[in-house]
């Protein structure tokens, strides 16, 4: 039994045998002339998700979401959202609502305006909409501001009067376009709970679309990272970062580190590999066979590699390398060490304590370790 105050460990449906995704996205392609913006893209979602699509610019996730969204039309693959088929519905007939990067508000109608628009669109009651109204501003914490006009508000505060008006016509799918791109630092890491907060109470299935890959690890059940108009992975935000699917993926999500090289023997579930720019050969956990000679790309999360003054005898991987870079960055210390064979290894050691200083200075010679079941062995 949960202890009382405490949150329970959130449900993840994707792996309950039996359980029907609330969205699928079904071999969907969309093309510009000659170019591929999604390129045959499959995925599924589950009721309550917050689901991220993550890429850099280009990838083909706002394409993605226009296409869920109504405002385009995929040449092949279908849309279905709660067992219909709504692919050739338009955006008006759809229960999906956007809320756009812009936040699109009026700037001619005060907060409560703004919020009822799409009610009044719909002719609701005038008594039920100025309930939904106040309800809405009081999911959104702006309960006292319903007369102010969009330019006598911060930019977190219009964000939020944009998620009230797109959640006021309570739709069963709601799509988010970079919704924190306009706010500053600070605030977008404020907002970043918020939002899940109130994503949590509503229970309603959230998609959104970033570039940001701390926001989408931040909010994120699950996060689909996009390249070149394809989806290469979908996990939730610790396995993206602890078991990639590809170099691609190790490089995008969170810093790493990158060693080339080939398999030169298996033993057991380990494998040595040959990686010239670190001048040896390696042992690395790898559950699955892979025939010698194979190319092998291991990547290793910097807070991972040990730093010793003198060789450690208890390491098997252990590389020798000088201080050539430092980044001092308050919480934790960046360094990048260049190893006597020309590959430089980034790593990042915490400042526990208040008076911490770097531990190192320019050209220290360090060596360097890890064990071998901390990096990933990437064939892809």
């Amino acid at each position: 039994m949960a202890q009382p105050g405490r949150r329970q460990a959130p449900i993840e449906p994707w792996q309950q045998p039996g359980a029907q995704p609330f969205l699928r996205i079904c071999n969907v392609t969309k093309t510009f002339g000659q170019t591929y913006a999604v390129d045959d893209v499959s995925a599924e979602v589950y009721q309550g998700e917050f689901f991220s699509l993550l890429g850099g610019s280009g990838c083909g996730k706002s394409t993605l979401l226009r296409i869920l969204a109504g405002l385009e039309t995929p040449d092949r693959g279908r849309i279905v959202l709660g067992g219909e088929d709504i692919t050739d519905l338009p955006p008006y007939e759809r229960p999906v609502n956007m809320m756009f990067q812009s936040y699109a508000l009026f700037p001619h109608l005060n907060v409560a305006q703004n919020v009822a628009f799409g009610l009044h669109q719909e002719r609701m009651a005038r008594g039920e909409i100025a309930d939904r109204v106040a309800a809405m501003l009081d999911l959104v914490q702006l309960k006292d501001y319903g007369r102010r006009k969009p330019d006598q508000l911060s930019g977190g505060q219009r964000q939020r009067v944009a998620l009230a008006r797109a959640l006021a016509k309570q739709p069963k799918l709601l799509l988010l376009d970079e919704p924190l791109g306009a706010l500053d630092r600070k605030l977008r890491e404020q907002t970043q709970f918020e939002l899940v907060g109130i994503q949590e109470r509503i229970g309603i299935t959230f998609i959104t679309v970033t570039h940001d890959q701390e926001e989408a690890m931040t909010m994120s059940s699950r996060v689909a990272v996009m390249d070149a108009g394809r989806i290469v992975q979908v996990a939730t935000p610790a396995q993206l970062y602890e078991f990639p699917a590809n170099r691609f993926v190790a490089g995008f999500i969170g810093a790493v580190n990158l060693f080339d090289g080939r398999v030169s023997q298996q033993q057991g579930e380990d494998l040595v590999f040959h990686c010239e720019a670190l001048g040896g050969d390696f042992l690395m956990y790898h559950g699955d066979p892979l025939p010698i000679g194979t190319p092998v790309t291991v990547a290793v999360r910097p807070e991972k590699v040990s730093v010793h003054d003198t060789r450690p005898t208890d390491r098997r991987n252990a590389v020798h390398g000088k201080v050539v870079e430092i980044a001092y960055l308050g919480d934790v210390s960046i360094y990048h060490v260049a190893t006597d064979h020309g590959q430089v290894v980034r790593i990042q050691i915490t400042h526990e304590a208040r008076y911490s200083r770097p531990h190192y200075s320019w050209d220290d010679e360090l060596w360097l370790s890890w064990d071998p079941d901390d990096g990933v062995v990437l064939t892809a």
